[in-house]
């Protein structure tokens, strides 16, 4: 059957979206292997849509396209695919660095002596990196998280445990705007910050689930260390190059929707100051590759549209965010307007905490717990992520129910207004 006279499909189905399946089951299947089989995936996509689509332009795809008209306002402008790309990559790099300053602070070292002793004491962790994530990345929150369990766990972390650091990363960021890409781009769309924020009941009733199984596991598998080093000392300058790090992704992700730019910007500085360890960086290239990788496979799917905005699409798309990256998916779903804002962040944000590469967050965290690698394992030892994703989405809409909000973007052109002159409609009916 030939789609358009010149696109095959297979069963009704376009051969992308077979090839992407095909490269997420050898994600799944090689977890040694990723990079090769995610690259290669790629590839193979590529290389069909060169042979099979003739208008495909790789160029306009990643770098985008202006219209050369005189009504360039009336016209639409396609944004490149090289800004989440780039700043995705120096992102996961650049926090790599952020942990290890952080671990070399010493600072971990001496929170045996402020967690609890007993299964609260992992608990407390996972309360902290959902508060972190909050007003960081969660990529940040999850490294700072992770880096904290290797300390106060001797290096023995469950990978149900693992899977909650990433999800509690998640859930943190759902409901703020600074705190992940994907609440962001509503943002910057023209999405109110309030309109978002109830995410939070969703992703609080997560955590109170998943968040108990997981520090029962970890107590089991490795209990916290009693005792603190008393001979440590605090590294209070690379403490101070951590929060610079984090204040200048802060300030570039606001005014610039770039967080990457402040990341790098005070790692440079920093190296003036602390020996930087770039060996760090060099082992988290293949993590950031990978990711890279699949999220340029998902930006290539042929998705146009999505199923009509109800909660029944928002709940859905929380699934599919476990294997298919969240920021198209976010896209499409602002193009299609007509989302409860708040439940969408929760969903595209938390679902992607069920499968290790569903977030950026999961692929930074796997650089650190290589064994997480592995889509068997994270499922079985994290299954409470995914009940515990049900339970807050469901609670959600028990207590406020679906509500839509149709929002005026902005105009797609050179001439972009500032976020705070967005203007957003009364809810729709």
């Amino acid at each position: 059957m030939i789609l358009g006279e010149i696109i095959p499909v297979i069963f009704g189905i376009r051969p992308e979206f077979i090839l992407f399946a095909l490269t997420l089951l050898g994600v799944a299947l090689f977890h040694r292997y990723t990079l090769i089989v995610a690259l290669s995936g790629l590839a193979s996509i590529l290389l069909f849509q060169f042979i099979f689509i003739p208008e495909f332009n790789l160029s306009e795809h990643m770098f985008g396209h202006v219209p050369f008209t005189d009504q360039i306002l009336d016209k639409e402008m396609r944004v490149g695919e090289w800004g989440v790309l780039l700043n995705l990559l120096g992102l996961l790099i650049g926090f790599a660095i952020l942990s290890r300053h952080f671990e070399e602070s010493k600072v971990p070292e001496y929170l045996p002596d402020l967690l609890p002793n007993d299964w609260k004491g992992p608990l407390v962790l996972l309360i902290a990196v959902f508060v972190l994530s909050s007003f960081l990345d969660n990529i940040a929150a999850a490294l700072i998280g992770g880096t904290i369990a290797i300390v106060v766990f001797n290096r023995k972390v469950h990978i149900g445990y693992i899977a909650a650091i990433v999800a509690a990363s998640n859930a943190g960021g759902s409901g703020s705007v600074i705190g992940d890409t994907t609440t962001t781009l509503m943002w910057i769309e023209g999405v109110n910050p309030f309109n978002v924020f109830h995410a939070y009941i969703a992703a609080f009733s997560a955590l109170a689930f998943f968040s108990i199984f997981a520090s029962l596991q970890q107590h089991k598998y490795q209990p916290i260390q009693k005792d603190a080093n008393p001979n440590i000392h605090i590294d209070w300058v690379r403490l101070g190059i951590v929060f610079l790090i984090l204040l200048l992704t802060i300030a570039t992700n606001v005014y610039f929707d770039f967080p990457a730019l402040g990341v790098w910007v005070a790692i440079i500085i920093s190296s003036f100051i602390r020996k930087t360890d770039w060996a760090e960086a060099k082992n988290s290239i293949s993590g950031a590759v990978f990711l890279v990788a699949l999220v340029s496979c998902a930006s290539l799917m042929p998705v146009n549209e999505l199923p009509a905005a109800s909660w029944q699409t928002a709940f859905s798309l929380g699934f599919v965010s476990s294997v298919f990256d969240n920021i198209p998916l976010t896209k499409l779903a602002l193009e299609q307007n007509g989302y409860d804002w708040g439940m969408l962040a929760y969903a595209v944000g938390f679902g992607g905490s069920m499968i290790w590469f569903g977030s950026s967050a999961g692929v930074a965290i796997t650089s650190k717990f290589h064994e997480a690698r592995s889509v068997g394992s994270w499922l079985k030892s994290g299954w409470h992520i995914a009940v515990a994703y049900v339970i807050g989405f469901f609670v959600l809409l028990f207590f406020l129910g679906w509500e839509p909000e149709v929002i005026e973007k902005k105009n797609n052109s050179a001439h972009k207004k500032p976020v705070t002159e967005q203007l957003t409609t009364e809810p729709a009916n």
